[in-house]
């Protein structure tokens, strides 16, 4: 684990902990937007317009938060438009890599670099703070247009139809409060509420954080039980959202962080959820479970610190899942 200060890599074994035991995430560095016509979006930023070939998107395909950009890619049909690279599962003192010594970690295409590191410095040569995965990098202006997953996804959600003519629209206008209030408790208690229970230093930062996670579980299974998706019979931004944690449930939160109260093959909704999700077009191919686990048990020495890889549960995602009936 490691950072950027003042555009020099240094080593450092902090994850994000306040002095009180709490897990606390950092902010974001670059917010820009592409838009349909290239105006401003909504952090007022443009000037980047959808054009075939231009971005390149650099991701880790064990990061939920990287995933969601993925599955975008992948629903809006943005693959031949938009290439990937994919950084190594494991991050080290190094942070994240190009390594190409795991199945599926492809390098840098873009530029045959080794860090991911060099193209937040490519971007901006002096810039201090952690280097995050998803980066959507410009190749017109040779900077970053956004490291910032929830605003990616919107991104790709619309700014790219006029070119692909794929006008699904998971971010609907009349949605939005309602998407908005679920994406607030999930994002709060369960997204971020894994690593906040995971990375705790004290038992009272811990019960603070585990606690609402089941709730929100709990609060998930019955509504499930009655909704096809979050929002009813319509599927959006916010189912997944949600889907890059559930997925990540059993294989290493469950365990790895501490979220044991059960598993999630045990809320009969809520899995039969995640494996409708899974088996959405395009979306099975965006996950790979054996770099998810390398990732998690690997990397976080201060959590497994003889880095011991556990076997993986045997989750049956292709089972049939009968959410079709509600």
């Amino acid at each position: 684990m490691g950072l950027l200060e003042n555009g020099t890599w240094r080593e450092d074994s902090l994850t994000g902990r306040n002095q009180d035991g709490r897990f606390k995430r950092t902010t974001t560095s670059f917010r820009n937007w592409i838009t349909p016509d290239g105006r401003p979006g909504p952090s007022g930023t443009g000037g980047f317009n959808p054009e075939s070939g231009r971005y390149h998107l650099y991701v880790s395909y064990a990061c939920p938060w990287a995933h969601r950009t993925l599955i975008f890619r992948a629903l809006k049909g943005l693959e031949p438009h938009i290439p990937v690279s994919v950084v190594h599962p494991d991050m080290l003192r190094d942070g994240w890599t190009f390594g190409t010594d795991f199945d599926g970690a492809t390098g840098d295409r873009q530029f045959g670099l080794t860090h991911l590191h060099q193209i937040y410095t490519r971007a901006a040569p002096d810039i201090s703070g952690r280097v995050t995965v998803p980066v959507l990098w410009d190749s017109h202006t040779g900077t970053i247009v956004s490291n910032e997953s929830a605003e990616i996804i919107r991104m790709f959600n619309t700014a790219f139809d006029g070119l692909t003519g794929n006008t699904l629209d998971f971010w609907p206008a009349p949605l939005r409060p309602r998407i908005e209030e679920f994406n607030s408790r999930i994002y709060d208690t369960l997204n971020n509420g894994v690593y906040k229970s995971g990375f705790a230093t004290t038992q009272a930062a811990y019960e603070e954080a585990v606690g609402p996670l089941f709730d929100t579980l709990d609060w998930l299974e019955t509504h499930l039980s009655q909704n096809r998706y979050l929002l009813g019979p319509q599927i959006t931004e916010a189912d997944w959202r949600l889907f890059t944690t559930l997925i990540r449930f059993d294989p290493v939160y469950h365990g790895h962080f501490k979220c044991n109260r059960a598993k999630l093959i045990e809320f009969p909704n809520l899995w039969a959820y995640t494996r409708a999700l899974y088996q959405w077009p395009g979306v099975a191919e965006t996950t790979r479970i054996d770099h998810i686990i390398r990732h998690y048990y690997y990397s976080h020495e201060t959590i497994n610190p003889f880095r011991i890889v556990p076997i993986s549960p045997l989750l049956d995602l292709n089972r049939p899942h009968g959410r079709d009936a509600l």
